[in-house]
């Protein structure tokens, strides 16, 4: 099998040094600020025509202020090496067009709920977020078009009313992890459980609502 179609084990991918990149849920984000319009737009083609030349295509987007990328191997639905020359072809892209990374900045959201029949949950949820049941993939559902998560079911054991029990995963770098934890906690927020970190962090809001804070970090011994 060809380093082209090989997943990379996490701790590769963290030895990398892809210190501009923040990797949840088997991809690689990243954000880059840009001095104006004109300069992110430049960033874009630039790295479009990377993308071209290696004949591997990262999802851009171009804002006001900041460019974002999303990379993976869409044809093995996870992280190759094709993905890290990327990534570093593009953190010097950036570096030429005046961009600055901001890795603390990159957040990611998705959205957990708990489930005791997980086929029938999940066709049902696929059909509402995609129009058809047919886009889950074991507890996930799938954007068929962008392969991204669009629900996680977490199985749980069958309970009285009320069963319907979402919490939102929140993705951010590992070192932005205990800053955005202290924010949410002089905000009014509860510390749930820590005993996972800096895998996942567990708070609530003032209602009780819960909010893990996650990492691509595994949790401590």
């Amino acid at each position: 099998m060809s380093d082209s179609s090989t997943p990379i084990p996490t701790a590769e991918l963290l030895a990398e040094g892809l210190h501009d990149w923040v990797l949840a849920e088997r991809w690689l984000h990243a954000r880059f600020a840009t001095p104006d319009y004109v300069s992110g737009l430049a960033l874009v083609v630039a790295i479009g025509d990377a993308a071209e030349s290696a004949d591997h295509h990262p999802d851009v987007t171009l804002r006001h202020g900041h460019v974002e990328v999303h990379l993976r191997s869409h044809d093995v639905g996870d992280l190759t090496r094709r993905d890290l020359r990327l990534a570093h072809r593009i953190t010097e892209l950036a570096a030429e067009h005046g961009a600055e990374a901001r890795p603390a900045s990159v957040r990611l959201q998705s959205l957990a709920l708990d489930a005791s029949d997980l086929a029938a949950v999940g066709r049902f949820w696929s059909a509402a977020y995609t129009g058809s049941p047919d886009h889950v993939d074991g507890n996930d559902v799938i954007d068929p078009d962008t392969h991204e998560l669009l629900l996680w079911l977490q199985p749980t054991d069958p309970h009285a009313e009320p069963r319907q029990r979402f919490h939102v995963d929140l993705w951010v770098a590992p070192e932005a992890a205990p800053d955005r934890i202290a924010a949410i906690l002089d905000a009014g927020g509860t510390l749930v459980s820590d005993a996972e970190a800096p895998s996942f962090t567990v708070l609530a809001d003032p209602e009780g609502n819960k909010l893990c804070i996650c990492t691509c970090l595994d949790r401590q011994p």
